[in-house]
């Protein structure tokens, strides 16, 4: 796997990186817990790096939502 950037991953999560590490965190967990990786990867690649490179590849993205009042 290559480097990805910060600004395309921002761009990807809404331009928040704390929208970022939330939707990184959420798919992380659910790759720990024995979902299948939507990317190849090598073996030994830790839930949460696999994650930012499904992010970076546009497999996951974040989205609006709107809040009721």
């Amino acid at each position: 796997m290559r480097y990805e950037g910060r600004e395309k991953l921002l761009d990807k999560s809404l331009g928040s990186i704390y929208k970022l590490v939330i939707l990184a965190s959420k798919r992380a967990l659910e790759i720990a817990e024995g979902q299948p990786k939507l990317v190849e990867c090598i073996s030994t690649a830790k839930p949460s790096t696999i994650a930012l490179y499904e992010i970076a590849e546009g497999k996951i993205e974040a989205r609006k939502t709107k809040i009721k009042e």
